[in-house]
């Protein structure tokens, strides 16, 4: 924080007073303990009611400058440890089904550097019901947007009330609702295969003024296999980054860092997520309209339109991205039948990722 002409004019007014007088007094008085008595009077005086015009020592330091481990040493600024969210490994047995004697292929942070300062932790049922009580969760996009919900709500509701749900979730290109009454969780999952989907979505948000806690969206393989035009998707990713950022504040301090994003007048935080397109693997594709259609070069021609579209937080955007390309190629190709859609592991990485993340937006640690 800087000092406001105000408080500049009053101290320099202090200095022209106080400074002659002071020498003034040094060399008149007869006697100099009564005079410095009378002075150190005045002085506190004027302190006591000028001290509400300048602003305190911790007024200079941002509050994500330092952060005080429990030991009371300074750490790595937390909301930096969201660039290094996805520096992780698949550790684990691919073949163990039970939690006896073997452990189950998981998400694992680096235990090393700057990604252990983060403490990273995978967060279990009561963990992440205790992070997202009372929320609502809105999550839209296509059939990878589907799986992350079906890894979140099974983390939530656990394994067997998540089979009995199941059927509807995965009903053929339809919306999704439910309420987890323990936590008071709303979930709504929406169809919305196409970049302007998400942007409809965003002016229904803005025009009913409702707006979820957190918003994790995703498009692009709909408009690489039907539309197939690169730069119509670049178009559609610029209008889209505009339609979020009517819909702001935002959740992260990091935006004012960097200089990106101001904020509304609301005091509603919402935390935007961008799900990305994950590891296509050619040769695996389906079909032959997919196979000619979502070749690498073209994969990599849509990932560069996100880039140069300034929509993720990397680029001073609004949405933090769930890289879903690189936990996909990490997984491998062991972990898809299609070469689209990857086993529940990734997508089971991806809401660790994002759970992690809204630990640190919020400014939570668990217990």
């Amino acid at each position: 924080m800087m000092f406001g002409a105000v408080q500049l004019g009053l101290l320099a007014a202090c200095v022209v007073l106080f400074v002659p007088m002071g020498m003034a007094g040094w060399h008149l008085s007869r006697n100099k303990m009564l005079f410095f008595s009378c002075a150190l009077f005045i002085t506190l005086a004027v302190g006591v009611h000028l001290m509400p015009y300048f602003p305190s020592v911790s007024d200079f330091l941002s509050p994500t400058d330092i952060i005080s481990s429990p030991t009371g040493e300074s750490s790595l600024r937390r909301d930096s440890c969201l660039f290094f969210l996805h520096s992780g490994v698949y550790s684990g047995d691919d073949e163990c089904e039970s939690d006896n004697g073997c452990k189950k292929r998981s998400w694992e942070w680096i235990q090393s550097g700057k990604v252990a300062e983060c403490q990273f932790q995978r967060l279990k049922k009561l963990d992440a019901s205790i992070l997202l009580n009372g929320s609502w969760v809105v999550v839209a996009g296509d059939s990878q947007a589907r799986l992350m919900v079906v890894s979140l709500l099974e983390l939530v509701m656990g394994s067997e009330e998540m089979e009995r749900v199941r059927g509807d979730l995965f009903k053929r290109h339809t919306d999704y609702s439910v309420v987890v009454d323990e936590i008071a969780l709303k979930l709504d999952f929406l169809w919305a295969p196409y970049v302007r989907n998400l942007t409809e979505l965003m002016v229904r948000f803005k025009g009913n003024n409702n707006y979820p806690d957190v918003v994790v969206m995703g498009a692009g393989l709909w408009d690489m296999l039907h539309l197939n035009n690169v730069s119509d998707y670049g178009v559609s990713l610029t209008q889209f980054k505009e339609s979020c950022l009517a819909l702001m504040p935002v959740s992260s301090d990091l935006d004012a860092i960097d200089g990106g994003l101001s904020q509304a007048p609301s005091t509603q935080l919402v935390h935007f997520f961008w799900l990305g397109i994950p590891t296509l693997i050619n040769s695996m594709l389906n079909t032959a309209e997919k196979r000619e259609r979502m070749t690498d070069t073209v994969c990599d021609l849509y990932n560069n339109k996100l880039i140069e579209s300034e929509l993720l937080r990397q680029s001073g955007g609004p949405l933090l991205k769930l890289d879903i390309r690189l936990l996909s190629e990490l997984c491998g190709p062991q972990c898809t039948v299609d070469g689209m859609h990857y086993d529940q592991l990734v997508y089971d990485a991806a809401v660790q990722i994002m759970l992690n993340a809204l630990l640190i937006e919020s400014n939570q640690k668990l217990q």
